[in-house]
This record gives C-alpha cells, sequence and structure tokens, in this order.
C-alpha cells in the first residue's frame, strides 16, 4: 500500500478536503479514489505504469482522480488548465498517455482531440459510481514511476519530470517533518496543479499528516482573505505574485478591515513563499501586514525542495535558507571543482527526493547529472554564514558583461527599493563589445520616472558595472502560471 493512502488510513473521519462549499473526510477520499482506480482498471489487474493525463479544476475531484491513478498503478499527468490545447497535446503526446480525464469544463477541449487520437477518454459528470465494482487494488513498490511533470520550458520545450513513488514520499516526509505539519492544520490552496508547489507542497503535505487542505472556486484577493477571515486556516503557501496582490488589496481596504485582517493573519502558523526570488521589499510589507516573516524556500519539479530557511531559527531575508534533512547539497565550478566557503558556485543535489529520468531523453538526463550522482541544477548561488543566497540562474539570471559574471536578482532588489519602481526584471541583451548589456524592464507608478536621475540613483548604490545600460517601462511583466518572470520575452524589448 502507497504509504499517502496508508497514512490516510489513520485519519477516516478527519476533513481532509473542502471545495466547491462540501467537505469531504479522508474516509471519503479513499472510497472515492478506489473506486476510480477500479474504473480505471476495467479488466487489467495493474495499469503497469500507463500514462494517465488529467485536466481537473482544483479540488476533491482533482486529488480522488490523482489517488485513483496511483492506486491503480498507474503515472499521474497533471494537465495545466489553463493552457492552451496545443500545449496540452504536446504533454499528451509525448507522454504517450493512453487515458485521459476530464472535468466536465474541459470536456469541448479534450474531447476532439480523443476522437482524432483514439485514446480512452473519461468525464468524470458520466460517471456513474453505482456501477463500479471494487476491485482488487495492485500492490505497488516505491520504485514505480508514480508521476510525471513538465519543466517551464522558459528556454526549450518542456520536459517531462519523472518521480517514483519513493522520490515523492521523500519530498513530503521532510517537509512535513521540517515544517512541523500536524493533523491540526489547515491550508488554503491558491496554486496551480500541474507544479510541485501546490501537489507535493500543499496538498501531500497535508494530507499525509492527516490535515485539511481547502479550495477556492476561483482565485482572489478579496477571496483569499475572505477565507483567512473565517479563522480556521493556519497555514499558507504562495508566489511572491500572489503576496503582491494580497498586499495591494490590504492597502487598498479601509483601516479598520485592515486591522482585522492583520489580526487574523498574526494567529498563523506558518507562512511560505517559493517558485521564483521573493522580493524582500514584498517579505517587509508582508511582515508589518501579518506579522509573520515568511518562510523563503528553494526548489524545482527535479528534486522537490532542496533548501529552506528554518522553522525556529531566524528567517534571512534574500536568503533560500539551509539544507533540508536528508538532502545533500554542494556548490561547483564550471569544471565541477567543489568551490571554496565565500565562493560562488552551481547548486548540486542528491538525495532521494531527485527524480528519476527525463521522460524518453536519455541524452538529457544524462547531462544533468554528474558522473557521481549529483544533479546539476543550473542555479549560481553563495553560502554566507551558513544560509544560502541564490545569484541566480546561470542561463538566465546571470549576466557575463565585460569578464564580469553579474546577478541580475541584486540588481532588481535594489531597483524595487526606488520610491517610483513598483516591480523590475533584469536581463543581459547580447552586445559585440561587452559580451552582454545590462537591461531593466521597469513597472512605475503614476509619479513619473526621469531615467537618468534613476541611473544616478543606481550608481551610489551599486558598481558602475552593475547598472543597467538600458530601461524599458512596461505595464506589466510577463509570467508563466508559478508567477515566474519569462525573461526570453523580456529580452524581446531590446
Amino acid at each position: 500500500m502507497l504509504k499517502i493512502v496508508k497514512n490516510a488510513t489513520k485519519y477516516l473521519p478527519n476533513q481532509a478536503i473542502i471545495s466547491d462549499g462540501k467537505s469531504y473526510t479522508f474516509q471519503e477520499l479513499l472510497h472515492y479514489s478506489e473506486q476510480f482506480a477500479s474504473l480505471l482498471l476495467e479488466n487489467a489487474s495493474d495499469l503497469n505504469e500507463t500514462r494517465v493525463a488529467f485536466m481537473v479544476s482544483p479540488g476533491f475531484d482533482y486529488v480522488s482522480v490523482q489517488w485513483g491513478i496511483w492506486r491503480a498503478g498507474g503515472v499521474a499527468v497533471p494537465l495545466c488548465i489553463t493552457y492552451p490545447l496545443p500545449s496540452l497535446q504536446y504533454v499528451i503526446e509525448d507522454t504517450d498517455a493512453q487515458i485521459v480525464i476530464a472535468g466536465e469544463e474541459y470536456a469541448s477541449i479534450l474531447a476532439p482531440l480523443a476522437a482524432e487520437k483514439g485514446f480512452r477518454f473519461i468525464l468524470l459528470k458520466n460517471i456513474d459510481s453505482n456501477e463500479i465494482n471494487l476491485k482488487k487494488l495492485p500492490n505497488l513498490l516505491s520504485e514505480r514511476r508514480a508521476m510525471i511533470l513538465y519543466t517551464s520550458g522558459t528556454t526549450n520545450l518542456p520536459k517531462g519530470v519523472v518521480t517514483t513513488h519513493e522520490n515523492i514520499e521523500a519530498q513530503i516526509s521532510t517537509l512535513v517533518k521540517s515544517w512541523h505539519w500536524s493533523a491540526q492544520d489547515h491550508i488554503l490552496c491558491v496554486l496551480p496543479l500541474h507544479h510541485v508547489h501546490g501537489i507535493i507542497n500543499v496538498i501531500l503535505c497535508a494530507l499525509w499528516s492527516g490535515a485539511t487542505v481547502e479550495f477556492l472556486p476561483s482565485y482572489s484577493a478579496e477571496g483569499v482573505f475572505s477565507a483567512f477571515q473565517k479563522g480556521e486556516i493556519n497555514v499558507f503557501m504562495a508566489v511572491p505574485t500572489i503576496y503582491f496582490k494580497l498586499i495591494a488589496y490590504w492597502e487598498s481596504l479601509p483601516i479598520d478591515q485592515q486591522k482585522q485582517i492583520s489580526e487574523t493573519l498574526s494567529k498563523f502558523r506558518l507562512m511560505v513563499s517559493g517558485s521564483a526570488a521573493l522580493p524582500v521589499s514584498v517579505m517587509e510589507k508582508w511582515k508589518n501586514i501579518s506579522s509573520h516573516t515568511l518562510l523563503e524556500r528553494y526548489g524545482m519539479t527535479e528534486i522537490g525542495m532542496g533548501i529552506s530557511n528554518p522553522y525556529n531559527e531566524e528567517r534571512k531575508a534574500g536568503y533560500i535558507g539551509k539544507p533540508l534533512s536528508g538532502v545533500k547539497v554542494r556548490l561547483v565550478d564550471e569544471n565541477n571543482q567543489v568551490v571554496k566557503r565565500g565562493q560562488a558556485g552551481e547548486i548540486q543535489i542528491k538525495g532521494k527526493n531527485v527524480f528519476l529520468e527525463y521522460w524518453n531523453k536519455p541524452e538529457a538526463t544524462q547531462k544533468t547529472f554528474t558522473d557521481d550522482g549529483w544533479f546539476k541544477t543550473g542555479d549560481i548561488a553563495v553560502v554566507e554564514k551558513g544560509y544560502y543566497r541564490i545569484l541566480g540562474r546561470d542561463s538566465i539570471d546571470i549576466i557575463k558583461s565585460g569578464g564580469y559574471k553579474i546577478s541580475a536578482l541584486e540588481i532588481e532588489e535594489i531597483l524595487r527599493t526606488h520610491p517610483i519602481i513598483n516591480d523590475c526584471s533584469v536581463v543581459g541583451i547580447p552586445n559585440e563589445e561587452w559580451g552582454e548589456l545590462v537591461a531593466a524592464v521597469l513597472i512605475v507608478n503614476d509619479n513619473g520616472l526621469d531615467l537618468k536621475e534613476l541611473n544616478t540613483w543606481m550608481r551610489e548604490k551599486m558598481p558602475a558595472y552593475k547598472t543597467p545600460r538600458q530601461y524599458k517601462i512596461i505595464e506589466e511583466l510577463p509570467r508563466n502560471a508559478m508567477g515566474k518572470v519569462t525573461k526570453n520575452d523580456l529580452k524581446k524589448f531590446f
């Protein structure tokens, strides 16, 4: 029996999920997922790692479908509910999914593709639970493939990241221990469910612990604060963009409502930020509103979470923290040699949390691991007083200009402290003389901005070689589903 399922049997009467105005117990989750597993199996005794893609809105149906796929021996392939058909088709075809499941609202998108490709297509609204005969479910080894999630694809076509049940269990159990999860916790899920942040950190950590996951029908800052004000939620995890929007909404409220919300937030046990770098300015504003120092952590599709600010000790603004229990971390130079203390290097990770392979891409898999089995993240960091600080992604955030390696994230942090700049992003643009030039895209408030004055201001804050040579002012930064700025799209402005 899978550990996540075994754990659920300890909490049968507990409230597991709240969605669409209904409450579901762990007993109901186990029952419905068993029914769904039986439906998937038909006449087979085991799906034997058949890929099963599913496009289901966040909520009880999503979780029971995912668990049903696992319990039947299949590999779960969550589809992003906001992707256009070509992106969905890419994932379905790349994984060679033999079964595709859709919620009612996505039937019109996927039904024509099912007719064309001939895969088994299951519409949730057409399932009659009274007609399902429960089957004996397969006994699964933890080494088996469990899930395929797709990378953001910011630099090339997305790759399918394959995790086993053992990988997933390692990712969950590490966070449950490090972040002190318990059956008394109640978390609100506002994250997309085709990424580890929502699936692992929120849903599976909560359900592993016997806690409650609550879903909103649709995201809005007002809806999030309304859910908080009921007084039951005590854990919250989001991306920096969401915190930014919540802060803006809070600031628009009358003072008495602000005080009510702040009082509620101060009673929370834990608040976490991840999936993109957390601006120090956002962290400080949120602390003023909520009395909480957001716990920033570092992870990616291939490893789950690897590094985290501590739960009980100091949480340092601008730092991702220390290696999690059971996760080995090292920093290496371009020759794959471990760097000296205080020097910057690429983060490499080793542990049971690290993924198995890129789906059907043996060369890419081999390329991303060292000969001695370390996963190469491509992220550059430095350790300062025991805490890791991200300088950026080697291919995106490290700008190579005039012989210097410049961190785009460092420049962004300085720019955000300017009173007229609401947000920004820094990129390197190709240049014959310098290799790359530092360029900044800005979102400003209504007060206007003199770029010459800004340039003078920046040179007072940092060395001249780090200051942007070009600026563009735009209305909104392009972002992917997880709130990460898609920097390749920004380069087109220059």
